[in-house]
């Protein structure tokens, strides 16, 4: 029984050794890069063939500091109101505390990306998928048919706003795929 050669992590496959396509687990490499506004960004990718590759940009989890923070701020302010205004009433603290949750919870489902994730298989297509902080995921799928090329668009569609240094990582990889894709059509 012959061993498997030793490969550090993030040590890409080599002509010998595609990245275990055949049925084993996929090569996974991990790399740190920065968002626009300098926040930390994480890059997987995953090589499961020659034709099939999938990458996660993942942004930190919301921090519970931050949230207890903004939301003690924001009840701080309404009770600051409660106290110094003449009508002793509740209306002001009910509605701090409802539109703090309100906005925690809208911010959770629709605007707080815990990942993105491009899977680009040279047969079938590509598929990106935004997991929200809240579990919500947005799919969105492109037959390969449909595909002619792969470009930077200034990260438009991106909600995590990685740097292009990140950016060319995976247009790169796209474009080795899509040659492979073209290159395979092609062939008798």
């Amino acid at each position: 029984m012959e061993e498997e050669p030793a490969r550090g992590r993030g040590e890409p496959a080599t002509e010998e050794e595609p990245a275990r396509g055949r049925g084993g687990p996929a090569m996974e490499e991990e790399q740190s890069f920065s968002d626009i506004c300098g926040g930390r960004l994480a890059l997987q990718r995953r090589y499961y063939s020659p034709s099939c590759r999938e990458f996660c940009v993942s942004s930190p989890r919301l921090s519970l500091r931050s949230l207890t923070a903004v939301t003690c701020a924001v009840w701080l302010a309404a009770y600051g109101l409660f106290a110094l205004s003449e009508v002793m009433n509740s209306t002001i603290l009910s509605a701090a505390i409802f539109v703090t949750l309100l906005g925690l919870l809208g911010y959770l489902h629709f605007v707080k990306i815990d990942h993105e994730t491009l899977l680009i298989i040279d047969s079938l297509g590509i598929q990106m998928t935004s997991s929200y902080a809240s579990g919500k995921e947005s799919i969105t799928f492109f037959e390969m048919d449909s595909v002619k090329d792969v470009i930077i668009n200034e990260a438009i569609y991106m909600n995590a706003k990685p740097r292009l240094d990140c950016l060319i990582e995976v247009y790169r990889s796209c474009q080795e795929i899509l040659a492979h894709q073209k290159a395979t059509s092609t062939s008798p």
